[in-house]
Formats: C-alpha cells, structure tokens, sequence
C-alpha cells in the first residue's frame, strides 16, 4: 500500500473514528434533536455543495427519491438521533464498540431483501461473534457499568438501523447511476427535513451555549459528515473499495482510544474483550461463501454490502 493511501485511510479513520467523541461533547449543549439537525444540514451543504460544482443533479424519479427517502430514515435520522440520546447516559467508546457491529445487521438485512442468498460458516461465525462482542460490553452482569441499560439499547437500535440502511441502498439504489455527492447529499438534506419535523415533538430545549460544544457540532457536521465522505470517495477511487473497508476496524479502535484519552472513560476487561469480538466478527463477515456447486438458473451475484460509521 502507497504512502498516500495510508495518510488517508488513516484521516478517515481518525475522522470517522471521532465522531462518537463529538456527540458526547456536543451533546452537553444541544439535544439529541437538535444537534442531528445541525449536523445533517451541515453536512449535506458540503455533500451538495462538491455535486453542484461537479456539474452533478439530484434525481427527479418519484421512486427513487422514494428509495432515498427510505434510506435517510433508516440510515441517518434514526439511527444518529438514538445514538446522540445513548451517549447521554452511555460512553463514546461504546457507542462505537457497537456501532462496529455494523456489518451484523447489514448482512441480515440483506438476506431478508434477497440481495444476499448464501452465507456460508464463516459469516454465521461473524454474526454470532458480534452478537457476543455486544453483550461483553454491554456487561449486564456488571453492577459498576460504564453504560446504561437504555444507552445500550439505543446504541444496538441504532446499529440495527444504520446497518439496515445498506442493505436497503445496495438493494434499491445502486447501480441507478446516481451521482455519489448528490445521492448522499440529498439523503442527508430528506434526513434533515425529517428531523426538522421532530424537533418541536422530541428535543425541542433551550440551548447552552458551550464553546467547546459548538465547535465540536460544527466538526462534526462539516468535517466527520461532509467531508469525510469525500475523502471516502477518493480512497475507494484511489486504493479500491478492499482499502477502504479497512476503515471499519481503524475507527473502531480510534472510538475507544479518544474516548479514554479524552473523556477519561474506563478501559475494563469487557471492553477491550468487546472491541476484540467486533472486530473479529468484521473480518468473518467480510469473507465470501464459497461458490455453490450447480447455481440455479435465478440466482444473480449477491448485491455487496458495507457499513460506515454513524
């Protein structure tokens, strides 16, 4: 691997890899609501802002902004706002432990819409491994835990949610042609309207005005949301779609190194065991089943799956 690609995978993991980080700090000003707002806007200004300047346009199909629709509810306004609300009460490293089991729910959602027919041993290992990485940090055993009962149940909906959302893009909207900065740019523009209606029913509170907090929003949302997802799109460009799936094992671990650094959040046995499962069970899940013998005549290539932090 070049030394470009290095640097940027390695950006976009420490990018990708704080964003748990700026939630918790953001979250000591803004509520859930109103901060995944901010976000959202922020980020799909600069997502439409490099497609408008790439001579891209956004699609004007009913069904496919239907589709987009879909995907913003599953993959950013619900899945950002239950994670903003867990941190309340929950660690940011944990927030990303769990958000790393991503590519769980992202293979389960893809059996159910077909897109994926055959799993194979290792990827029922992943699933189960995962599954298992969850429950070590959630330690329910533990009277001491660094994370709420409700904080962890709002971190695996989440996770739920946003590895769903894959699934439903690579089912419903890949290889449509879609312009990459305007696919993901109007998906966060429908999410940001969609939390705008919310606001006044679910977080509507009265704003303390933190300079740390506003930074961290404004970081978030231009830079972990925006930009980010530019230099994703290079590196897949670049290194090929195999580098830049790396990212998910770097910003995990990136999650629970800031999280310790910088918020003094603890490091026990279950944690560390958690984060080894999760990224364990990536790697599993990231394998391909072996080819079935005799294919059936209806069978097509499986659609490919991914994840992405939330």
């Amino acid at each position: 691997m070049s030394k470009g690609a290095v640097l940027r995978l390695s950006a976009l993991s420490l990018l990708w890899g704080s964003v748990f980080l700026w939630i918790k700090i953001s979250g000591y000003a803004f509520s859930p609501v109103e901060m995944v707002f901010v976000r959202l806007v922020l980020g799909a200004a600069v997502l439409l802002t490099i497609g408008v300047a790439k001579g891209q346009k956004l699609p004007r199909d009913k069904k496919v902004l239907g589709h987009m629709a879909v995907a913003a509810f599953l993959g950013n306004a619900v899945p950002w706002l239950l994670f903003a609300e867990g941190e309340r009460t929950g660690s940011s490293n944990i927030a990303g432990i769990v958000s790393g089991t991503g590519p769980v729910w992202t293979l389960g959602a893809a059996v159910l819409l077909g897109s994926e027919k055959r799993l194979g041993a290792a990827r029922v290992w992943g699933m189960v491994i995962g599954l298992l990485g969850v429950v070590l940090v959630a330690a329910p055993w533990s009277d001491g835990t660094h994370a709420s009962t409700g904080s962890i149940v709002c971190f695996v909906l989440g996770a739920v949610s946003f590895g769903s959302s894959f699934a439903y893009v690579g089912r419903f909207l890949a290889g449509r042609g879609i312009p990459v900065f305007m696919l993901a740019g109007g998906q966060l523009a429908i999410a940001a309207v969609m939390t705008l209606i919310a606001v006044p029913f679910i977080g509507l509170e009265a704003v303390k005005w933190r300079t740390d907090s506003v930074v961290a929003l404004i970081i978030l949302g231009i830079v972990c949301t925006g930009f980010a997802v530019l230099l994703n799109t290079i590196i897949i460009t670049k290194d090929g779609a195999a580098a830049a799936a790396t990212v998910i094992y770097l910003m995990t671990v990136v999650s629970v190194v800031l999280g310790a650094v910088f918020l003094d959040e603890p490091l026990g046995w279950t944690v560390l065991l958690g984060t080894a499962a999760v990224l364990a069970a990536t790697a599993l899940l990231r394998r391909k089943p072996a080819p079935a013998p005799a294919p059936a005549a209806d069978a097509g290539p499986a659609a490919r799956v991914g994840t992405a932090p939330v």
